[in-house]
């Protein structure tokens, strides 16, 4: 194996593909990258046998051949590399020689042959979605998958495509996060990815400027993003039925200034951050809803003006979930939706569907 690159090339390359580089693993190999030169073309990959991540490097091939490198050692050494090309040599007995202007390094690399093949996907579910659209998707649910694994199945989201709609949906127990839009026609596809996959996917769409294109199987889907994909297997089982825990009505709907809100909540988080459960209580009435918060250390209250339809509620919630629901929307207004105080409270556009956030209460205790 011989060719030579650029140094913004060889650490994007490696940037890539190091965030499915296993850090904890019972094979050594699988903490390295592989390079590999075959048919005119550079690859690197890295992998933990969940999920993997191979990209292309644009350069100039000598000859072909292939070797695993330590992941951590190329992290560190690709970025204190001058900038200047980058010429990279496999001698004997995997040494591998990397120079560049008057810098050599030698490093001890393990066989390619050894490395794991990632899995050839040609499914029968493929499709593409605008890049822009999976990213906030992404980047607006992600924050309510359960973060344990007593219910494994809610470790990931659940993404639905069917009749043109794109789903993800995300739940934890406490609160729900759906977020949906438009995509391809004619394709129907109901799987549960897991967060990790969906995190590393966003870091990715973040790079990139080609649309997703997406191919699943039964057990794993796989990402294409221009001369980059990623694999993934998929979690197994069967989601929880959400669209049963929406309340289909409502007895209380405020419309109220998405930034006020969040403001407030975030200023009472403050004082709900020493006590027991983040709570902060939420008074509506008439036009006006009455934030309290209170601790050891004291006390808040605040008032923002809204637009209310229905009956006054007194409620309460752990603030954070509020708070992350909140900082993920765009809209300068948003309608809130009650039936009870022990009922769920909705968060949803003033108009449209592309939103859905759902978030439990906890018992309202008057002080």
């Amino acid at each position: 194996m011989q060719f030579t690159t650029t140094k913004d090339a060889l650490v994007n390359a490696v940037n890539t593909v190091s965030k499915a580089v296993s850090g904890k693993t019972t094979l050594p190999i699988l903490e390295g990258i592989l390079f590999q030169v075959q048919d005119d073309e550079i690859f690197l990959m890295g992998t933990d046998m969940e999920i993997g991540i191979k990209t292309k490097l644009t350069g100039d091939i000598k000859r072909e051949g292939k070797v695993v490198l330590s992941a951590r050692l190329l992290s560190e050494l690709v970025r204190k590399l001058p900038e200047d090309e980058v010429s990279f040599i496999l001698n004997e007995n995997n040494m591998t020689k990397i120079t560049c202007l008057n810098s050599e390094f030698n490093i001890q690399g393990e066989s390619g042959e050894d490395f794991p093949k990632l899995p050839e996907i040609n499914g029968e579910k493929n499709t593409v979605i605008p890049k822009d659209l999976f990213r906030s998707m992404i980047k607006e649910t992600v924050f309510a998958v359960a973060k344990n694994d007593n219910i494994p199945i809610l470790t990931g989201e659940l993404l639905e495509i069917e009749e043109g709609r794109i789903k993800l949906v995300a739940l934890d127990g406490y609160r729900l996060a759906l977020r949906q839009g438009k995509t391809e026609e004619g394709i129907s596809l109901k799987e549960v990815i897991p967060e990790r996959t969906l995190v590393e996917l966003y870091r990715l769409l973040s790079l990139k400027n080609e649309d997703l294109k997406l191919s699943a199987t039964v057990n794993q889907v796989l990402f294409t993003l221009g001369d980059t994909s990623m694999v993934s297997s998929l979690l197994q089982g069967d989601y929880i039925n959400y669209k049963q825990i929406i309340p289909s009505n409502h007895t209380t709907r405020v419309k109220i200034r998405k930034d006020e809100l969040q403001s407030s909540c975030e200023r009472a988080s403050l004082m709900a951050r020493d006590g027991k459960n983040n709570l902060i209580k939420m008074n509506f009435s008439g036009n006006n809803l009455e934030i309290k918060s209170n601790s050891e250390l004291g006390n808040l209250h605040e008032n923002i003006t809204m637009d209310m339809e229905g009956d006054p509620l007194k409620i309460a919630f752990n603030c954070n979930y509020f708070i992350d629901a909140l900082k993920v929307i765009s809209e300068d207004e948003i309608v809130l939706e009650f039936t009870t105080s022990v009922s769920p409270c909705i968060l949803k556009p003033v108009e449209g569907d592309h939103f859905v956030y759902l978030i439990l209460p906890v018992r309202y205790i008057e002080h």
